[in-house]
């Protein structure tokens, strides 16, 4: 497998420390360790680490760096001040979601403004091609891919900050969340961000590929447990996080998908904007909702969602919850049928299991 795929840089560690190594979009990456349950209730109670080497990094240069962005982001690039994360996507020309991203303003140590758009890695050749595409007409604006030459680690959970501190020379809790900077890790250069997918607080490191598994090794024996991509989807999956592939696709928009809050329409023009003006209007097409089965039996992607003897929808991600300890689910359904408290089934391998729409996320984290 690892003869044909692509590895990160902590790729040996995985496979000396049992890591069950699987192909994800052209890369060979652990989906566990030990079990999921374990890695996943480790990251809600202390601190699970993640190898997400394999999204995408590129880095954009340039006095019209900002104004590219701005005119292929559907989330408004001109106004991010120095620090700031904004997570965004990238839409096509009817409107449909290419990607979902986060975008970092930086300064690097020369004091130089730069940005860096972290895209997922299935969707990272077809994102550069779509930039490429457009930086044509931006002679002053440059795009380069950093994803082979950085690493990149999430730490996340409650006791992410204080295990990752000692390591750090700036304050990770005077971060702000969504907020990132150029920093020291283990005396290494790094980039550190309060971000993460998986519903805790944490931070996410980009680092040099070549001192990666020693600071990851530290970090282990500081107390973080090495978690695969099998828990990462279920802890994004409690936190109502969509994962493109699953409820974010080229014939999806993102009013239905539910992220209009990354969607700024007025006052600027960007690649799909008109076409979101006009799908706005469209009080047909189905919404993103939550799910909840009050049984054992967990809805899987693609099964049917019922309302009587109707398919009224479809289920784009389904797991049984190790916080709520009952199956959940994510899927699109008829508009009229996306609020709250609705009563729905769906067919899981042909019997009716009653599901209720809710609000999502399904989990939050516990504030102090």
């Amino acid at each position: 497998m690892s003869g044909t795929l692509a590895q990160t840089p902590l790729h040996a560690w995985h496979a000396a420390h049992h890591g069950r190594l699987v192909d994800f979009a052209g890369w060979s990456m652990p989906v566990q360790y030990s079990s999921i349950v374990a890695e996943h209730q480790a990251t809600r109670n202390a601190a699970g680490m993640f190898d997400i080497s394999h999204m995408g990094r590129l880095r954009f240069d340039g006095p019209g760096a900002a104004d590219l962005l701005d005119s292929l982001l559907t989330r408004r690039v001109a106004d991010q001040q120095p620090g700031q994360i904004r997570y965004s996507l990238v839409t096509n020309d009817a409107g449909g979601i290419l990607d979902d991203v986060l975008l970092y303003h930086l300064i690097d140590a020369a004091g130089s403004s730069y940005r860096l758009l972290v895209v997922n890695a299935s969707n990272r050749e077809k994102i550069l091609a779509w930039i490429e595409r457009h930086l044509a007409g931006h002679h002053d604006a440059s795009m380069t891919d950093l994803t082979h030459d950085w690493a990149m680690l999430a730490v996340q959970g409650p006791r992410a900050l204080d295990l990752v501190q000692p390591h750090a020379d700036v304050e990770l809790r005077k971060l702000k969340y969504y907020h990132g900077t150029e920093a020291r890790i283990a005396d290494q250069a790094a980039i550190v961000s309060r971000t993460g997918y998986t519903g805790e607080d944490g931070c996410e490191l980009i680092v040099e590929a070549d001192v990666a598994a020693g600071i990851w090794q530290q970090l282990i024996d500081a107390g973080a447990a090495p978690a695969g991509l099998g828990c990462r989807d279920t802890l994004r999956l409690e936190a109502g996080m969509p994962l493109y592939g699953h409820e974010l696709w080229e014939n999806i928009d993102p009013l239905q998908a539910g992220l209009g809050f990354a969607v700024n329409l007025e006052g600027r023009q960007f690649v799909g904007r008109d076409a979101l003006v006009e799908r706005q209007r469209d009080t047909q097409a189905p919404r993103r909702v939550g799910l909840s089965l009050a049984g054992k039996r967990v809805p899987r992607e693609d099964y049917a969602i019922m309302c009587q003897s109707r398919q009224v929808g479809q289920v784009t991600s389904g797991t049984f919850s190790p916080t709520l300890e009952r199956p959940i689910a994510m899927g699109y359904v008829e508009p009229a049928l996306a609020r709250p408290g609705q009563r729905l089934e769906i067919d899981i391998r042909g019997r009716r299991e009653a599901a209720t729409v809710v609000e999502l996320p399904f989990y939050r984290r516990p504030t102090t």
